[in-house]
């Protein structure tokens, strides 16, 4: 699923974020905003803190931290957000706790303090917040604040993902997917993103989909895999706009349709997605979907290889060495299918041993000089 880890916290006072294992923007929670009758409730209980305020005190001040982070009747104020969920969550207001948690790990109003973050969400997730749960399970699988514990993260989010929290669903079906801090389980993978993508999150989404696609964990079946992209990517999930790009190409699970897969890998490729920029050049390369033009191919192919692409650095040698929206130029050509050799590509092979045959001694030294400067600048994937 080529998963990568964030740090972004799970249920942010607005909840504007997931915090997920993963490449692309977390999942969105979002509450009902603030009214800036919240702020008259409020401030109808600005008495000292004792031990015996009542529970509509206590809210009333979590209600006014939340008026003051999202801004609600009152200038945005990180700040004064932090006193008033302080205020609750030391009378043990879960959310309270979970929130300030937030702005511990995020350095909203106070300085930046995992360790402080931590703490916090613990108190929330031991009363049954599930987002605090979810916080506390991606603190154990980051490592920050706490070593780094794939198990006790696994045991966080099961916790919240059995209460229903969608962020939770999602990861415990990323650490299913990949085995980590649990055995690898294809099919418990696909329930838990199942149940998060039918709650609307785009990552668990565009993960079911390539569960449908390569048939893990479900029955191989590309229709559904396009169904589960598409809501993904209407989202803009770029992985998944890539995907859905990439099916309208092939005709996998629709009707093949190349002004489609234009569409969609384009989106996907002015986010940096290397596999869509790929592919758009591809659709360049052939007037597939957009006019034909070799120069527009090669510029995507160029976006690719940055990203250390290896079908993109075939493709881009198959430019230099026929000259197509670029000159001709063998050392260049030789470079790139060298490259794409070196990570596996085999096609890219036979053109490594035929392109070194045109080279002279000191071309062919050229060319692995230019190979070698590369590979050691760039990540390969």
């Amino acid at each position: 699923m080529n998963a990568k880890n964030t740090n972004n916290p799970a249920a942010l006072i607005p909840r504007p974020a997931s915090v997920l294992d993963k490449v692309e923007p977390g999942a969105k929670r979002v509450l009902a905003l603030m009214v800036s009758e919240t702020l008259a409730i409020a401030q109808k209980h600005l008495t000292p803190v004792t031990a015996t305020q009542t529970k509509g005190e206590v809210e009333s001040w979590y209600l006014q931290g939340r008026a003051y982070y999202l801004g609600k009747g009152v200038s945005r104020d990180h700040q004064e957000a932090v006193r008033w969920f302080r205020r609750a969550a030391e009378h043990d207001h879960a959310a309270a706790q979970n929130n300030l948690g937030v702005c511990y790990q995020c350095g909203e109003g106070v300085p930046q303090d995992y360790s402080e973050a931590v703490k916090w969400y613990r108190k929330a997730a031991e009363k049954g917040d599930t987002d605090g749960q979810t916080n506390l399970g991606a603190c154990y699988g980051s490592g920050k604040g706490v070593p780094k514990y794939p198990t006790e993260a696994v045991r966080w989010y099961r916790m919240a993902a059995e209460q229903g929290n969608a962020a939770a669903q999602y990861n415990l079906g990323l650490y299913y997917d990949n085995g980590r801090g649990v055995q690898q389980d294809y099919t418990e993978a696909a329930k838990w993103y199942r149940k998060a993508a039918e709650q609307g999150i785009a990552e668990a989404q565009g993960n079911l989909g390539v569960c449908y696609r390569n048939g893990r964990g479900v029955p191989q079946d590309y229709a559904e895999a396009v169904k589960w992209y598409r809501k993904a990517a209407e989202q803009g999930n770029v992985p998944a706009q890539s995907n859905l790009g990439g099916c309208y190409l092939s005709g996998h699970g629709v009707s093949q349709d190349y002004t489609e897969a234009a569409k969609w890998c384009r989106k996907a490729a002015e986010q940096g997605h290397a596999v869509a920029q790929n592919n758009l050049g591809v659709c360049y390369r052939h007037g597939q979907g957009v006019s034909q033009d070799y120069a527009e191919a090669v510029m995507w192919f160029s976006m690719a290889v940055d990203q250390g692409y290896s079908l993109a650095q075939y493709n881009l040698g198959l430019h230099y060495e026929y000259g197509q929206g670029v000159a001709v130029d063998r050392i260049e050509a030789y470079k790139w299918f060298r490259l794409a050799d070196a990570q596996g590509y085999k096609e890219a092979a036979e053109q490594v041993v035929s392109v070194g045959a045109l080279l002279s001694s000191q071309e062919f030294k050229e060319a692995e000089r230019r190979f070698n400067e590369f590979k050691a600048n760039h990540k390969q994937t």
